[in-house]
């Protein structure tokens, strides 16, 4: 049975249907921008217009980008503080008539790779760095997700917390060379080390796509290699997580 994963995200909301066997997807991604502001009700309207689109009858599966506890966001992440303490399963069920089962969007991603990606049959602790607007993580161990395990909201001297410090986002901000990036970026991968000390680490997001730009410059005493799903991830572990 096909289940629709839906990613949402600060700059676009994007849909697929996805084969759980295989992990693939069986349409094409449907995506719609964002709407300014990241409001709940508008987020609530386009996930509609997804569901719509494919004409979806079943259980959704829906990433978020924050912290989520029994379908409630904790923080607001990079859409509308209005989210915070939102019940969102609520609010989609509401304006859809469908149940939904939202996770953190960094767990969706990492529970793709994990499943159906280059994290399959790997054991211990290990940790999926999504690299994007932030820094998401997802993290399992020995096949089992650890959920809201946001290493990047780790505070970090005058930039609040890491992903202000080390994102793809300010890389280009910035104008950062890949070798300036991976100089900040090994800083997190030390805290990684010595906060969690994990068996592997998995990099993920957009910049994964540029593995061989920088992969010289990563310094690690635990093996790091890249994600293959890239930006299907949190599509296609949004649909998988539906029914843990």
């Amino acid at each position: 049975m096909d289940i629709l994963g839906i990613d949402i995200g600060g700059s676009g909301i994007k849909g697929a249907l996805v084969d759980l066997k295989t992990g693939e997807l069986t349409t094409e991604r449907f995506r719609i921008p964002t709407p300014e502001g990241g409001e709940p009700e508008a987020v609530a309207d386009v996930v509609a217009q997804i569901i719509e689109h494919f004409n979806y009858k079943g259980k959704v599966g829906c990433g978020i980008p924050t912290i989520v506890k029994d379908g409630i966001c904790k923080e607001h992440g990079n859409l509308s503080p209005k989210w915070k303490g939102l019940n969102a399963e609520e609010l989609f069920q509401k304006r859809t008539g469908l149940n939904f089962h939202i996770i953190n969007d960094a767990d969706a991603a990492a529970s793709a790779i994990m499943h159906y990606g280059v994290g399959k049959g790997r054991n211990g602790l290990v940790v999926t760095i999504t690299v994007g607007t932030g820094l998401g993580s997802g993290t399992y161990y020995n096949g089992k997700l650890i959920p809201n395990f946001e290493l990047g909201q780790i505070p970090y001297k005058k930039y609040e917390k890491f992903e202000h410090y080390a994102a793809s986002s300010i890389k280009e901000q910035e104008n950062l060379s890949y070798k300036q990036w991976a100089k900040r970026f090994n800083k997190f991968l030390k805290y990684i080390n010595l906060i969690v000390s994990p068996n592997l680490i998995i990099l993920g997001g957009g910049i994964s796509k540029y593995w061989s730009k920088f992969e010289k410059y990563l310094e690690s005493d635990v093996e790091i290699i890249p994600a293959e799903l890239q930006n299907h991830a949190g599509i296609i572990g949004a649909a998988a997580e539906v029914n843990s």
